[in-house]
């Protein structure tokens, strides 16, 4: 198989070929371009409707316009890109769009009204309308239009025709609307700026309103609540003992005095306790130095002292009791002052926790008076500061200039042209690529040599004949034409193509019928012959049998009668007097043309021939249609593949090459025949090849 068969890499783009091809579709790109140029024209001047724009300017006042500063109260618009931006949007509010509908009576207008414009005669809708109507008896009357819904239908319109821009750089907004009228235009304008404005104002005056309002109701409150605290605090005062914060320090001091001498009193309580339980272990013991050392008491020590010369038990015991009551009657004392410490000291205690208690919450409804009378203070300032500001509203945006006239914008009759050219030229190049990708056939020799892998050995012009019996009379009276001297140009090549090896029998065949390959047969045998050469043409197509049109048919048979035996050569062979050439015409048999041809007695009769002409050439049938090419092939020293000029597919002529190389047998090359000269210089091939090129026109009759 020629690897030149096979699917080739389509990937690349070749920027020269592209260009050629746009070059060769020349006509059709400027056909497509003036067709849309007048399509584009007819718009421009005839069906679009011209459009008026005007523009009025206002400027966002950053400057401070407010008599006092009252920024808290109600602040203005900000300067930054966000909140220019939503001034902008706010524009173009369905609000403010219906207040402009509203004030200029737009929906009686009817570019903004689609009920008031007269139905179009040849729209779909109408139509089906008027189809609809035939069939049905009595139409129901239509309603009246809704007033809302007619609003909302011209603001949505007029929403679209309005635009708001600002100016970069710049506090200043641009409103622009477009209409078919330029004194519409003005008035919306105009009217959308003033209604903006008057907006601003109104919403800052309901603004004010509200915080009016607001803080008269909270001033109320807070008075309230002002005069309830004061007398709570009267309350707390007359109900309670209260005292300083001073006087309260100095009971704080009086309870830790009385805590040391509750301490001090318990120290003493027990140390007169642990004194009693000491004595009396001491008399309990018996031992007079003991009880002595114990009470350490003078008087005792005395009676003991004088024991010995005069000792009184009773008087001893005596003293003994008298000094143990005395000291369990200050331990009795001791407690008694122990409780009567301890009492004052809760007392003390709960004083301090209820004075404490009362001083703090004093102290804290006192905090709360001052922040509630603060409170009260500065709304009530800011009551009386909105209540002035409610004279001194006004815009944040002013309007710097009013639209005076519309301007003509639309249809950009020139631009619309521009772009018409364009497009068509686009639309044009587009199919001549799409056509030239979908093509499927050959136009040039280049082509046919680069899809096939073989050399194309002639380009046949299509012959102007009408007949095909009138191919001989046109090639002898016109030897010089274009057909002529392709034929020649063909017959060197095919005699060319192997200087090693001269070839004797030719054979010419195609891809399907209806190619050439016949006349071309005709017509080389014809050349070779005018050379005063010996030949042959054998119509090897003997099912179709079509050299009866090119030449009187012998009445005595054919090369099937010869190659049974039945005839011999001198009875079957035709000679016409227009070409000095040998003739052997199919004819009708019942044997099978591939069994004919398979035979050894055609093959004996192909070498009587090559012995006894120069040159033998034989039209086979198409290789597509029958096994009779293929079965003669091998015993032709030249092949002739005929291609039909953009006609034959690529996938036909690729088929048929390849089932001649399943036979390892190769073609000599490919004939490009039947070519349009008209339809190569409509393809942009007219200046470039051979016969049909304008340089050639000089050199060949017509």
């Amino acid at each position: 198989m020629n690897p030149a068969l096979d699917d080739q890499d389509d990937t690349d783009i070749d920027i020269l070929s592209l260009l050629a091809t746009l070059w060769r579709g020349k006509a059709a790109i400027l056909g497509a371009a003036g067709i849309a140029l007048l399509l584009g024209g007819y718009y421009a001047y005839g069906v679009a409707v011209p459009k008026y724009q005007a523009t009025a300017s206002l400027v966002l006042d950053v400057r401070s316009s407010n008599v006092m500063d009252l920024e808290s109260v109600m602040s203005g618009v900000s300067t930054d890109a966000a909140s220019i931006n939503t001034e902008l949007e706010v524009i173009r509010s369905t609000d403010l769009i219906k207040q402009v509908v509203a004030r200029l009576n737009l929906t009686d207008d009817p570019e903004f009204n689609a009920t008031l414009r007269p139905d179009p005669s040849f729209t779909p809708g109408a139509i089906r309308n008027r189809i609809t109507s035939l069939f049905k008896s009595a139409q129901p009357t239509p309603s009246a239009p809704d007033i809302d819904r007619l609003q909302s239908q011209a603001a949505s319109a007029v929403r679209g025709i309005v635009s708001a821009s600002n100016q970069r750089n710049t506090y200043i907004f641009n409103i622009s609307a477009k209409t078919e009228s330029p004194g519409k235009s003005v008035r919306i304008v105009n009217a959308l700026a003033e209604i903006y404005i008057d907006n601003q104002i109104n919403d800052k005056f309901k603004a004010t309103e509200q915080a009016v309002t607001w803080l008269s109701e909270r001033v109320r409150d807070l008075e309230i609540e002002l005069r309830d605290r004061e007398d709570g605090i009267k309350r707390l005062q007359a109900e309670s003992e209260l005292i300083s914060p001073e006087i309260l320090e100095a009971e704080n001091q009086q309870l830790r005095d009385l805590r040391q001498r509750l301490t001090q009193a318990r120290t003493e309580k027990a140390a007169a306790t642990d004194r009693l339980a000491a004595r009396r272990a001491a008399v309990e013991t018996g031992d007079m130095a003991k009880i002595v050392s114990a009470f350490d008491d003078p008087t005792l020590a005395t009676i003991v002292r004088n024991a010995t010369s005069n000792f009184d038990r009773d008087v001893f015991d005596a003293r003994l009791d008298l000094l143990i009551t005395r000291d369990t009657s200050a331990i009795e004392r001791a407690n008694a002052q122990e409780e009567a410490l301890a009492d004052s000291v809760g007392r003390q205690e709960t004083r301090m926790k209820t004075q404490s208690a009362n001083l703090i919450g004093l102290e804290q409804m006192r905090r709360e008076v001052e922040a509630t009378r603060v409170l009260y203070e500065s709304f009530l300032t800011r009551l009386k500061e909105t209540t002035i500001q409610r004279g001194l509203q006004r815009a944040d945006s002013r309007i710097l200039s009013m639209a005076e006239d519309g301007r003509y914008v639309e249809p950009r009759k020139s631009l619309i042209l521009a772009i018409s050219l364009m497009l068509g030229a686009l639309i044009g190049a587009a199919v001549v690529l799409v056509l030239e990708a979908l093509r499927n056939h050959f136009r040039t020799a280049e082509d046919l040599e680069a899809r096939t892998g073989y050399t194309v050995l002639g380009q046949i012009p299509r012959i102007p004949i009408k007949k095909r019996s009138e191919l001989l009379d046109y090639l002898t009276s016109k030897p010089t034409s274009a057909a002529a001297e392709a034929i020649r140009n063909l017959r060197t090549s095919v005699l060319m193509s192997n200087v090693d090896a001269p070839c004797k029998v030719i054979m010419s065949t195609s891809s399907i019928p209806s190619e050439g390959k016949t006349t071309q047969a005709i017509a080389l045998a014809q050349n070779l012959s005018g050379l005063g050469r010996k030949v042959l043409l054998i119509e090897g197509d003997i099912r179709r049998r079509t050299f009866g049109e090119y030449f009187k048919a012998s009445e005595k048979g054919g090369l099937a009668a010869l190659i049974a035996g039945e005839k011999t050569f001198d009875e079957v062979v035709v000679r016409d007097p227009r070409m000095n050439a040998d003739i052997i015409m199919g004819e009708k048999t019942s044997i099978n043309a591939a069994d004919l041809f398979s035979s050894d007695r055609f093959a004996s009769f192909l070498q009587e021939a090559r012995d006894a002409y120069d040159y033998v050439i034989i039209d086979t049938p198409p290789v597509l249609v029958v096994p009779d090419a293929r079965v003669i092939a091998p015993h032709a020293d030249a092949i002739i593949y005929t291609v039909k000029w953009d006609s034959t597919t690529r996938s036909q002529v690729a088929e048929g090459l390849r089932q001649f190389e399943s036979l390892n047998l190769r073609v000599t090359g490919t004939v490009l025949s039947q070519i349009d000269a008209a339809g190569m210089k409509k393809y942009g091939y007219g200046g470039k090849y051979g016969a049909y090129s304008k340089y050639g026109q000089s050199y060949y009759e017509s």
